[in-house]
């Protein structure tokens, strides 16, 4: 189930249809996504917490409860960073929203936090599972986060983990639900690329993975 790395997982996920986790606060049926660890208790409309997106609006994007994606310690001190973290977090709940919304374009949110290279990426990604029909379930914790800038504070790299213990896909017809195969490391090390836009959103331009590059 590890996230848009096809060139690494594709053939694995054709073969048995596990997770390709990787790609997106709060406590109510309709966005149970939370932001743990440094912010506990924080709401995720005040997870976008210590810097407010700068450029335009961002679009609102909904994960129902049964797929509880969460956020650990996704701050930093650092109000450029933060703003990277923010953007690289909603990206990641779009994509699953478009999963879960059986939407193998994407959907307008993905475009947004996407380039054209990221959102031709990703609606491969998104298309592993809606061409098999399924949706993701369970939990997905997504951690330590590392913003890293650079060329001027127009690109930068994001760095997190995931564990895919608790995630699992569901078929839409028979209902089937199917984890990672037994003895699969469920920790997977993702790396994004990101460039910031002219309306000051950072935007994925590719994401690879690693399962069992986590320390």
């Amino acid at each position: 189930m590890a996230r848009r790395a096809l060139t690494t997982t594709a053939a694995t996920l054709t073969a048995t249809a596990v997770l390709l986790l990787s790609g997106c606060g709060g406590g109510d049926d309709n966005s149970p996504d939370d932001i743990k660890g440094a912010d506990a208790g924080s709401s995720p409309s005040a997870s976008a917490s210590t810097s407010e997106p700068s450029g335009p609006e961002r679009p609102d994007i909904t994960i129902p409860s049964s797929f509880r994606l969460t956020f650990e310690n996704w701050t930093s001190s650092d109000p450029d960073e933060q703003a990277v973290l923010n953007d690289g977090k909603e990206q990641l709940r779009a994509g699953y929203a478009a999963i879960i919304e059986n939407k193998p374009g994407g959907g307008d949110a993905l475009a947004f936090y996407d380039t054209e290279a990221g959102l031709s990426q990703d609606r491969e990604w998104i298309k592993s599972y809606t061409g098999k029909n399924v949706t993701v379930i369970g939990e997905l914790p997504v951690f330590d986060p590392q913003a890293t800038l650079f060329a001027k504070k127009t690109k930068a790299q994001l760095r997190y983990c995931t564990d895919e213990s608790k995630a699992q896909t569901k078929h839409r017809k028979t209902g089937e639900v199917v984890g990672n195969p037994s003895g699969t490391d469920p920790r997977v090390a993702y790396v994004v690329t990101m460039q910031k836009s002219e309306q000051g959103v950072w935007q994925t331009v590719s994401t690879n993975s690693k399962r069992g590059g986590c320390s």
